[in-house]
This record gives structure tokens, sequence and C-alpha cells, in this order.
């Protein structure tokens, strides 16, 4: 009981930001993908409170050894989860269909208020399809007014009689309904379900539901879709440009907010790691990249896990890690007394493969991290795990993306398995990123292959972790054949040793398995990248097909020609 709740204190004070609605991710329902901005004054200040405080025993030199610092954060975390627990589940979204609703909105806006407000903040008392709403209308006068037809799901508390009143609100509102149902509820103290399909104007139907809201007849109303904000026409980065937008946090394992985090009661390395991460947050596309002085300390901790990787790597790792390990070693970016400037790797990696790297600030949300692949952008952080814990580190830091992720993405056929992992998430369900997300856990960060009968380690999580490579190998996990649909709903451990691995018979079976996969996902289209333009291009009209079957009858009349000429020489 005490870890599960210790486990439910660290996940609140995770996600802090996400992809969903400040870029116009449409997002249905609340999941480890999903928004949480939603996050009240009374949370942000009792978690203030506590980190404070536990920072301030463990600087104190006077009282600040290990033992105690520990035992302080400890109690405090017991004495304040509760209360923590209790504030934080009278605001969350709870999920139901493809619908989000806030049962709490008054608590929010009251606890909003003694704050400044900003954009975000006056959105807090709106789902997040009515924000989008807002925002739509905002943008654009013209479609303020246009009408559009709105699914609404009303809960009558009263009998079937009170619903004559409501319909007659909606008319008032100047809308008309084109479809209504009821059913018995199943929900206590709500007396029927009322599904009606209105046509009205944004603006009249933001008011009806601000209005509506107000009736003591429903229990509750809540938006579920319109024809202007669907599935079938998601905003996702189109261009490189767009990966501005798709910087968003996972906070999870900070040393800001994780009490267990080797830097939590290090104010010097807190310190350093905000400082790169507004270097990050400030990068924009087509800036070039900065280049960050790293600290004796920090070169101190590369050249320990890089000799590590050295003594492991003829055994453990694969043949393409080993290749391209050799090729940046003869090119003088790895060494063991250097750490590699980001901007040194973007230029080997754009030279092999066309993989570029920017900067991001800490560990991306699944679906940013994922749209970035597809444009074949790597997003890296640039910081280095504290000094204390040179082989491990919670959250991925510079030193799990050089020596893990980086030396891979040079091989072509890796780097094309990355973007096609990519690809297939521009405009995937929520339910379709978690998959992905998942999939990509097994594969790139934590993958085994076959090699001459052997198994070896291809995922980042194992080159860069000397302790998880040893227990992968170790004949103590499970080791299954990789098939996409089953691997992509296998539960994984973020903060132990994984009890299961995947093994692929080779970088191009697992390509093959995961296409035939992902052509059965529900996206209503499909997703290609113009390296030309830079450009995600749906491909949903015949004459962008006819356009892309022209290209490819010019490259199938080259390589005819090719081989043409390859037999003449060799004859």
């Amino acid at each position: 009981m005490a870890v599960a709740a210790a486990q439910k204190s660290r996940e609140m004070f995770a996600i802090n930001k996400s992809y969903s609605i400040e870029n116009g991710y449409p997002a249905r329902r609340r999941s480890l993908v999903d928004d949480a901005r939603f996050e009240t004054i009374v949370v942000k200040q009792t978690k203030h409170s506590v980190l404070e405080e536990a920072r301030q025993l463990a600087n104190d030199a006077s009282l600040a050894t290990d033992a105690a610092v520990a035992h302080f954060a400890s109690q405090l975390q017991r004495q304040h989860l509760d209360q923590i627990n209790d504030q934080y589940d009278d605001q969350v979204f709870e999920s139901e269909g493809k619908s989000i609703e806030h049962d709490h909105e008054n608590d929010v806006e009251s606890s909003e208020s003694s704050e400044p407000s900003s954009d975000n903040d006056s959105d807090a008392g709106l789902t997040e399809e009515e924000v989008l709403l807002e925002k739509a209308a905002s943008q654009d006068k013209d479609a303020e007014m246009a009408v559009q037809r709105a699914t609404l799901v009303l809960r009558l508390r009263e009998g079937i009689n009170s619903l004559a009143r409501v319909l007659k609100v909606i008319e008032n509102g100047k809308g008309n309904v084109v479809h209504l149902e009821s059913r018995p509820s199943k929900e206590q103290g709500v007396q029927f379900d009322i599904l009606a399909k209105v046509d009205m104007t944004r603006k009249d139907l933001l008011a009806l539901m601000k209005t509506l809201r107000q009736s003591s007849t429903l229990a509750s109303i809540t938006i579920l879709a319109e024809d202007n904000i669907n599935v079938k026409n998601p905003w996702f980065p189109r261009h490189a440009r767009d990966l501005d937008n798709c910087n968003h946090l996972m906070t999870k394992y900070e040393p800001e907010l994780d009490m267990n985090h080797p830097g939590f009661s290090d104010k010097v390395y807190r310190s350093r790691r905000k400082e790169i991460a507004n270097i990050a947050f400030e990068y924009k596309f087509g800036d070039l990249i900065p280049v960050i002085e790293y600290t004796a300390d920090e070169v101190s901790t590369w050249t320990a896990v890089f000799n590590n990787v050295l003594d492991l790597m003829p055994k453990h790792f694969c043949m393409e890690y080993r290749d391209a390990f050799k090729m940046l070693q003869d090119d003088n970016i790895f060494t063991a007394d250097k750490i590699p400037q980001l901007k040194d790797m973007n230029e080997f990696l754009k030279k092999h493969t066309g993989f570029t790297l920017r900067p991001a600030a800490g560990l991306l949300t699944a679906r940013d991290f994922l749209a970035s692949l597809a444009f074949r952008v790597f997003q890296s952080t640039q910081y280095i795990r504290h000094s204390t814990s040179p082989f491990h580190t919670p959250e991925p830091d510079y030193i799990h993306e050089v020596l893990g992720h980086m030396p891979l993405l040079a091989d072509p056929s890796f780097a094309q398995f990355s973007q096609e992992l990519g690809l297939a998430s521009l405009g995937a369900s929520d339910e379709e990123i978690e998959k992905l997300s998942t999939v990509y856990w097994f594969t790139i960060e934590f993958g085994l292959c076959k090699e001459q009968g052997e198994v070896k380690a291809y995922g980042a999580g194992l080159l860069s972790a000397y302790g998880e490579l040893l227990h992968a190998v170790s004949g103590k996990p499970e080791l299954r054949p990789f098939e996409p649909s089953i691997t992509a709903v296998q539960p994984y451990q973020d903060q132990e040793y994984q009890p299961i691995y995947f093994v692929a018979e080779s970088f191009e079976d697992a390509k093959d398995k995961f296409r035939k996969w992902v052509s059965s996902m529900s996206r209503p289209f499909e997703v290609r990248y113009n390296p030309h333009t830079q450009r995600a291009e749906i491909l949903d009209s015949v004459e962008q097909l006819n356009n892309l079957m022209t290209q490819l009858n010019l490259e199938m009349l080259h390589l005819n020609t090719a081989l043409n000429k390859l037999k003449m020489r060799s004859g």
C-alpha cells in the first residue's frame, strides 16, 4: 500500500505540460500522453511547500546527512499524501468514450482566480473540445458565426419531463435539434442520459454550454464532437518547423520534482539543469545548435560511462552499433576525454542517414517525440546525469542520447525503422500513440536482436546502462520473439529492470512485421515524408497518388538502367 501511495504521489507531480490544447491536438481523454494543465493552485502550493521543506533540510549543512534527508522526505510525503491526492482527484478529467468532462469546474475556477490570469488559466473550466471551439472562434471571426453540428450528452437529474425545459433553452440559444436519443442512466442520482445533435454557431454553442451548466436540472453536460473538430482531420506537424510546437515535457523524473533523483538536494546541479533546459526551450527551427561548455565533473562522468561501453561493446552490442561507433571514433567525435557537441553529432548523422538533431529540455511526451522522428529529427537533451550516479539516470540525459541512440541513427536500416515509427504516429489516436510508444520502448529503447545465433543489444537503454544490459543477457528475464501486436500491449517497467524483453530476428524482419501491423491501424489516411520539402504529406487524393507514382516510376527507371549497366560490365 505504501509503495502504491508513493507511486501515485510521484505520478501526481509528473505531467506538467503536454501536447494537447496549446498546439491544437484533438486529445479526447486523459492518458499517459494526455493533458494535465488543469492542476489547481492548491496542489501547486502544497507541492511547492513539500519540496522546498525537503530541499531546505537537505541543504542545511548542520542537518544534511543522507539518512536525515531521506527520512524527512519520506515523512513529508506520508504527511501530505492523502491531502494532495484528494485535491488532485477533484480536478482531473474523467474519461467516458471519446468525451472529457470536468466535474469540479467551480473548484478550479475559484482556486485559479487567486493567481494572475493567463490564456491557459482562462480555459480551466472548459473541456478540451470547448477550448478548441473557443480557440477556433477567436482566430477566425467568420468561423465563429458558421453553423456546425455538435453532439451533446445531457444527464437529467429529474424525470424525462424536464427535457422539455432543456430543449427550450437550446431553442432560445438559436440551436436546432436534429437528432435526439434517451436511455435510463446507470449513474447514481441521474434519471436519464440524453444524446442530442444540434446545429448552431460556435459562438452560440459556447454560450449554450455555459447556460446549461447553471441549470439544476442537469447533473452534467458534455460535448462529444462537431464537424470541424474530429479525428478525421487532426492537427499534427506538417513541416519540420512545426516541431517548434512539439517540445512539451513529462517532468516525472526531473530533479526539481522527484525526491529520489540523485540531484534533488543539489542546488548547483538543479541550476545547471535549468540553464541548459532554457537553451532548449529558446531553440527554433533553423537556429544553429547551441554549444554547451561542459564542466570537469560532467566530462568525468562521460569518461566513466564511455570506458564502460568500450568494455561491454565487443561481446554484447550489435554489429550495426559497433560499426557506427568506429566511424565516430575515426572522425575524432568519440573520445574518452571529451563530450561530443550536439552540433558535431548532427553533422555526422546528416551525412550518413539524413537524420538531424534538435535540443530538448527533457523527457518529451510520447506524441511529440514520435512526431519528430517522422521528419528524421531526433530531439536530444544536452544535460549530463548527476556525478554520483554515472551508470544510471532516472530520465534521458545527453550520455544516454549520444552513446545509446545516435550511433544507430547513423545506420540506414535503423534510421528508416525509427522514421516509420514516427510517421505512423502522425494523426494517430491516443490509444494508438500509447501502443506505438510501447513498441518504441521495447525496440529502440530496450530491444534485443539475433546475430549469428547470439542475442545482442540494440536498444539505447541497454547500450548506455551497465546494470540493465547485464540483467538482459543474464538469463533471468523472459525473452520473447518480437511481434508488434503483442509487444504494443505489454506492460513495461520505467523504474526497475524489465522482466520481459523482445528479440528481433533482424532489423529487416522487425521492419516487415512493423509495417504489416501499422497497416491495420485505424488512421483513415496514409502519410509519407517528402525529403525535398521537409513536409509530411497525407496521401488522400488521386492527384497526390499519381504524382507519387510518377516519382516512383522514374526511380525504377534509374534502377533498371543501373542494373543493365552492371550486367554489361560484368559480361
